[in-house]
C-alpha cells in the first residue's frame, strides 16, 4: 500500500496512540472535579497545554483546546462576529479558503454580516494589494489560510500582516492546519496574527482534537456554553486523553521539522519532474519555495479526478480529489476555480500529499502505475 493522502489525515504515531490508551485507562477523573482524581487529570492537561505552547513559542494561557480545525475556524469567525458586532459587521476572507472558513463566513453573511472576498492570482496566492482595498472602518476580521490545502501555495501572511499593521482592532486569523511542522513558523505565525487554528490528525495525533492559538488581549465570544471549561471560553468536558496524545504527537512531529520538509520536497520534486513529461498532464503545484513541500496537485486531461483516484486505489495507491472535505461532493476544486482554471481541467485534478513516512521508492512505483493508467486512458479516449 502507498498512502499519499496525508493532507486529509495522517496515521497516528504509535507513541501517541500508546499515550492515548494509557491516559484513557489510568486517568479517570474529570479535570473539573475538585477531588484528587480530577486534579490529576487537570494537571496532566495543563502540562500538555504548556508543552504545545512551548513548541510554537507562545504563552500557555494562549492555547485553547478544541475538537479540531473545523471547530477552531468556526469559533474564531463566529466568536469574532458575536464579540465585535457592535463595532462592525464586515469580514474578509480569500476565495481559496477551506470550507470550514468559507462556509462559516457565508453563514454569517446570511445572518446580516457583510462578506468581502479577496482574489488570488493565477498561481493561487492572495493578491495583498486587492485585499488591502477591501478593508473598511467597520472591518472586524480578516481570515486567510497559511498553506492552501489543495495546491500547497504558501500564502503571504507576512505581507498581509504588514497591511494590517495600521488596523490594530481588526482580528487576523490564520488557518494553520496544513502549515505546522511543514513550513517555517515565521511564515504563518507573525506577531500580527491574533488567532491560528490547528488539528491533531494532521500531525499524527488522534482525530477529533485540536487547538487554537489565541493572542492575549484579543476577545472572542464562546460558542459552547455550560460548564465553564477552558477559562469559561469553551464549555464541555475536555478530552484529556486526546489532548495529551496530541501534545505527544506534536512534540514528535516538531522534532522532525527540519528534515521532514527536505524529505518530502525531494519526493515531490521527483513526482513533478516525472509528471511534466506527460503531454496531457497539468501540474498546478510549482517547484518553488513559495509552495509547501508536501502537497502536489495535478490533472490528467479528459479524466475526472475521482476516476483517476479510484483507478489508483485499485492498485493500492491512495490519493484524493483535491480537498478530502469536498471530494465526495464531486465538484471542481474551489482553489482551481479561483485561479481561473477551466472547469474541464479543474474537475480532473487530484492531490498527492506526502509525509516523512513516504519514500522515493513509493514515488517511483506511483509513476509506474500512473504510466500504465495514462496509456490505458489514452486508448479509451481515442
Amino acid at each position: 500500500m502507498i498512502y499519499f493522502d496525508n493532507s486529509a489525515t495522517t496515521p497516528i504515531y504509535p507513541q501517541a496512540l500508546d499515550t492515548y490508551v494509557k491516559v484513557s485507562q489510568r486517568i479517570i477523573g474529570n479535570p473539573s472535579s475538585l477531588h484528587d482524581l480530577g486534579n490529576q487529570a487537570n494537571r496532566l492537561m495543563e502540562q500538555a497545554r504548556k508543552q504545545i505552547a512551548d513548541l510554537i513559542h507562545v504563552k500557555q494561557h494562549e492555547i485553547f483546546f478544541t475538537s479540531g480545525g473545523t471547530e477552531g475556524d468556526n469559533w474564531v469567525l463566529k466568536g469574532t462576529a458575536i464579540e465585535k458586532q457592535t463595532f462592525g459587521r464586515h469580514i474578509i476572507i480569500s476565495n481559496i479558503e477551506h470550507p470550514a472558513v468559507s462556509e462559516t463566513a457565508r453563514q454569517l453573511a446570511e445572518n446580516g454580516f457583510e462578506l468581502s472576498i479577496a482574489p488570488v492570482d493565477e498561481r493561487g496566492f492572495v493578491k495583498v494589494e486587492e485585499l488591502a482595498k477591501l478593508i473598511r472602518k467597520d472591518t472586524i476580521l480578516v481570515s486567510i489560510m497559511a498553506v492552501n490545502n489543495e495546491i500547497g501555495s504558501i500564502q503571504p501572511i507576512q505581507a498581509i500582516s504588514n497591511c494590517l499593521a495600521d488596523y490594530p482592532t481588526v482580528h487576523f486569523h490564520v488557518d494553520a492546519v496544513q502549515a505546522i511542522g511543514k513550513v517555517s513558523q515565521e511564515q504563518w505565525l507573525t506577531p500580527r496574527v491574533d488567532f491560528a487554528t490547528f488539528s491533531a490528525h494532521k500531525f499524527h495525533g488522534p482525530r477529533g482534537v485540536g487547538f487554537i492559538y489565541w493572542k492575549h488581549g484579543r476577545k472572542l465570544a464562546p460558542l459552547l456554553n455550560g460548564g465553564g471549561q477552558e477559562n469559561d471560553q469553551r464549555s464541555g468536558t475536555e478530552n484529556v486523553a486526546g489532548i495529551v496524545a496530541m501534545a505527544k504527537a506534536l512534540r514528535l512531529y516538531m522534532d522532525k521539522k527540519t528534515e521532514k520538509p527536505e524529505h518530502t520536497a525531494k519526493i515531490r520534486r521527483y513526482l513533478i519532474e516525472a509528471l511534466q513529461e506527460y503531454p496531457n498532464v497539468t501540474v498546478f503545484s510549482k517547484e518553488t519555495t513559495d509552495f509547501a513541500p508536501h502537497i502536489l496537485c495535478f490533472a490528467l486531461k479528459g479524466i475526472r479526478g475521482e476516476v483517476l483516484v479510484h483507478a489508483l486505489e485499485e492498485k493500492q495507491i491512495y490519493t484524493s480529489t483535491t480537498s478530502a472535505c469536498s471530494s465526495r461532493k464531486k465538484i471542481a476544486s474551489s482553489t482551481l476555480h479561483a485561479m481561473k482554471v477551466p472547469d474541464s481541467i479543474a474537475t480532473s485534478a487530484i492531490r498527492v500529499s506526502l509525509d516523512e513516512s513516504n519514500t522515493v521508492a513509493e514515488a517511483e512505483q506511483f509513476m509506474i502505475i500512473f504510466n500504465q493508467l495514462y496509456k490505458k486512458f489514452l486508448v479509451l479516449n481515442g
